[in-house]
């Protein structure tokens, strides 16, 4: 259940609740010399937390497969998409004779 921060306009006295979201439309009107406020930004989780580090459930992990497959040649792709050995191979070629292009055009 959220956590709300509320102070008291009279007293400037701070103080939390909890309370479901339809709980706290009433309770501000019932309360109208009291003020919400943040603290803090809201937490948004992106998956399961972990030692040390954040680790993303399958569904997040499966979407990010299906946008590299959509997007192939992005930076994206080549940091999340499933690739074959051939693909990635393939992959390797392409960039060594891009770079070796380059240096002839800068020879020239």
């Amino acid at each position: 259940m959220p956590t709300y921060n509320f102070r008291n306009k009279e007293t400037d006295e701070e103080f939390e609740i909890q309370m479901s979201i339809a709980e706290l439309d009433k309770y501000k009107e019932d309360n109208p010399h009291l003020e919400q406020f943040l603290t803090r930004a809201p937490a948004i989780s992106g998956g399961i937390v972990g030692i040390g580090r954040m680790k993303n459930d399958d569904g997040w992990r499966e979407m990010q497969s299906r946008i590299a497959e959509a997007h192939p040649q992005s930076e994206f792709a080549s940091q999340f998409g499933k690739r074959s050995i051939k693909e990635v191979k393939t992959q390797q070629v392409l960039e060594k004779h891009r770079k070796r292009q380059a240096q002839q055009k800068k020879g020239k």
